[in-house]
């Protein structure tokens, strides 16, 4: 068994390990990326691309082949019950980018691996699985095995675990976790787009006493549609991403629709739905960010709600903060510069872990009087003319 060489080695192909991959290629640092996965990018799955991320991609020229086919969300409205509570203008959430983009995160993925193998041809090897890293003092033995099975192995510089949030990079290290689960329940689905014209390039929040309905537009004329479920109902059963091909799934679309139509008015065509996914919600934060030469980014060092579209581009962020540090650290010899990264990456993730659990809050059910009380709330903070703070926070402006 030979053993290769590399600066960094990424361990995780998805959206943020191709980032940090085409990060470093970009910016001449030698670099493998392992993807247990041996098939392409599919599902939609996460879909919201924030200004912060977007000025990122920049680096990379991935800014505008994304957004020349993403939706353009310039606007968020709030409904409850029929009526409209306010609105959110986006128009001054950034200076580069006043929007918060939509886009298959397929799409997303399958852009971020062109831009990889562009700059770096060989540094993807998918199909790749790791098994075992020993650490030393100035470099990292990792070891895989291959699509076939066979042993491979690379000797870097640094690791990074990309891996998501049963990282085995994490588990490797010893690292555990802290957090908590949530006894909130969502599904998910994609429809074709119900809504009136006006409203297709628009997110919607419906916050009405059953609980909340989210939607926000996608590409070739479709929309996203989540909804808070009562602690009793049967759609959610910690199933992976499916599609409404069979039978039980277009019952499960059908219900989903269902809810849709009875808490917004909007009536959904169960027929075309294209995926539809149940999930629960927890926190989760590493106890450390990284062992020596090995370092968490993404999900692998904080998992938080999907709830407000943070969890990916919280990712993206670490990967920006991350290559220019390691970028330094290959060049000089040094180990890196953990502590200082973990501070500020630590308390980005707190700070979008109490945004989410504030916006699970806002829309989980309550009784119709504190319902009406919401309301009102929400029409009052959303006519003042600090909302463009709100959206600013909405938009990730602070990250």
């Amino acid at each position: 068994m030979t053993t290769d060489t590399t600066d960094v080695l990424v361990v995780g192909g998805g959206p943020v390990g191709l980032f940090l991959g085409a990060l470093l290629a970009a910016r001449g640092t030698a670099v493998q990326v392992w993807e247990r996965r041996t098939t392409g990018p599919v599902g939609s799955r996460a879909i919201g691309i924030h200004p912060p991320s977007l000025d990122a991609f920049a680096e990379i020229g991935l800014a505008g082949p994304v957004l020349e086919e993403a939706v353009l969300v310039r606007t968020g409205v709030a409904r409850s019950r029929g009526r409209v509570l306010g609105a959110l203008s986006f128009d001054r959430a950034s200076d580069t980018h006043p929007y918060v983009a939509t886009l298959d995160q397929h799409r997303t993925e399958t852009l971020l691996r062109e831009r990889l193998v562009a700059a770096a041809p060989e540094a993807l090897r998918t199909g790749t699985a790791l098994v075992g890293l020993t650490r030393r003092a100035d470099h990292v033995d990792a070891t895989g095995t291959d699509r076939d099975g066979r042993t491979v192995s690379v000797r870097a510089s640094f690791v990074v675990g990309a891996d998501g949030a049963r990282s085995v990079v994490r588990d490797l290290l010893g690292i555990g976790t802290t957090g908590r689960d949530y006894p909130d329940r969502y599904v998910m689905g994609d429809f074709a787009d119900p809504e009136d014209a006006d409203a297709r390039a628009t997110a919607l929040v419906d916050v009405g006493p059953a609980g909340v309905v989210e939607s926000f537009p996608l590409p070739h004329g479709r929309r996203r549609y989540v909804a808070l479920l009562p602690d009793d109902d049967p759609l959610v059963d910690g199933s992976a991403p499916t599609t409404a091909a069979d039978e039980p799934e277009a019952g499960r679309a059908s219900r989903l629709a269902a809810i849709v139509r009875d808490r917004t008015g909007v009536a959904p065509d169960p027929t075309t739905c294209s995926m539809l996914s149940g999930f629960r919600v927890r926190r989760r934060t590493a106890e450390r960010i990284g062992v020596g030469r090995v370092v968490l980014v993404g999900d692998a060092a904080h998992e938080i709600s999907p709830i407000g579209g943070q969890g990916m581009n919280l990712g993206w962020l670490d990967a920006a903060d991350l290559a220019p540090l390691l970028r330094d650290a290959v060049r000089t010899g040094a180990a890196g510069p953990w502590p200082s990264y973990a501070r500020r990456r630590q308390a980005a993730a707190r700070r979008a872990g109490r945004q989410a659990e504030a916006n699970m809050a806002l829309g989980r059910a309550v009784p119709d009087a504190v319902g009406v009380g919401r309301e009102a709330l929400l029409r009052s903070v959303l006519a003042l003319p600090t909302s463009g703070a709100l959206a600013r926070l909405y938009a990730m402006a602070w990250a």
